[in-house]
């Protein structure tokens, strides 16, 4: 399984996990989405592969906010 989620992590957009690392709040986590975002593929690979498990959530909250985002920017027009 975390082979899976670290394929979907490697192919997905970086700015909505790193978005959604920097509004969780804690000073680890938004340097840690800082880091995300700032990162190359290499690096990101890394970050990724030690922390599979726990990015992964991030990754689905990522997902919720551009969910959000979405229906908000669908509802503006």
């Amino acid at each position: 399984m975390t082979a899976d989620r670290l394929q979907t992590l490697l192919h997905a957009e970086t700015y909505w996990t790193a978005r959604a690392l920097r509004e969780q709040g804690s000073r680890f986590y938004r340097a840690l989405g800082e880091a995300l975002e700032a990162a190359d593929l290499g690096n990101r690979r890394r970050i990724y592969a030690a922390w599979t498990d726990e990015l992964w959530e991030f990754y689905e909250r990522g997902l919720r906010l551009e969910a959000a985002e979405r229906e908000g920017a669908a509802g503006e027009g």
